[in-house]
């Protein structure tokens, strides 16, 4: 999310801080034509036609704050820094547009992809017993789970920026759905608990399955087991906010057999 510095001294007119390009400046105060940086860290953009830096105020005040003039929730609130020649005075000021030479171009849901984008998501590392290699048994339960991690799991942050915005992310995993291969599907909203019974008879607490019929049928005699996480990216800067979802997807097998009763 946007920092709002602490008071500081105004950004000083310089002739370095226009175009760069040698001719007429790109940013000027009205009433000198002075040249002044387009940007500046502190105070945002610049608007020839006010004679100001604008900086959206974050997080943007209360609905009831009198600066929103009855407005709200339409337009936004800036932090006003004036340097002469334009009709605001300075301070928070609401408008219903960005100002004239207000950047920046890229919107914070942009951004907030591009943070997401840097993240290590990944799907369950599946631990499952009976374990790949073994055989489970019809009628006993089976159990699910992923390793832990900030990759697998969450919490997991990044942020994106260019001048004057920055959008912060952070991703947790909500769910596994887990695809079993025979026609059955398990919802577990975490990440499911590691089996460490001595007793193959019970059940996890948390993420389990019962196979009623062997796998001998199915290809290779194995039942395809598929991992869908869900994660929630929560991102929040510019004075907006947001959610976006994505999934990953991991895959196993599982062999399931006949239990054989002996007889004498």
């Amino acid at each position: 999310m946007i920092t709002v510095e602490g008071p500081g001294t105004s950004p000083s007119p310089s002739p370095g801080g226009g175009s760069g390009s040698g001719g007429t400046p790109a940013c000027v105060v009205p009433n000198t034509h002075e040249a002044v940086p387009c940007y500046d860290a502190n105070w945002g953009w610049w608007s020839n036609s006010q004679g100001c830096y604008f900086k959206a105020a974050a997080p943007q005040p209360p609905a009831t704050d009198p600066v929103w003039n009855g407005h709200y929730p339409n337009g936004q609130v800036y932090v006003a820094t004036c340097l002469g020649g334009g009709g605001i005075g300075g301070g928070w000021v609401w408008l219903p547009n960005p100002p004239d030479g207000y950047g920046p171009t890229v919107s914070p849901a942009t951004l907030a992809q591009r943070a997401l984008d840097t993240m290590r998501l990944d799907g369950p590392v599946i631990g499952m017993a009976p374990p790949a290699g073994k055989t489970g048994l019809v009628g006993l339960p089976v159990w699910m789970w992923t390793t832990v991690s900030p990759s697998t799991w969450g919490p997991t942050s990044a942020s994106a920026s260019i001048p004057g915005l920055t959008v912060s992310a952070t991703a947790q995993a909500v769910r596994i759905v887990w695809d079993m291969g025979d026609g059955h599907t398990v919802t577990c909203d975490g990440p499911g608990t590691p089996f460490t019974s001595s007793s193959p008879s019970t059940s996890s607490p948390t993420c389990g399955h019962t196979y009623v019929r062997s796998s001998a049928s199915m290809p290779g005699a194995l039942y395809p087991v598929t991992a869908t996480t869900t994660w929630r990216v929560a991102w929040s800067g510019g004075g907006q906010s947001g959610v976006l979802t994505v999934t990953r997807v991991s895959r196993t097998s599982v062999r399931i057999g006949e239990l054989q009763v002996l007889t004498s």
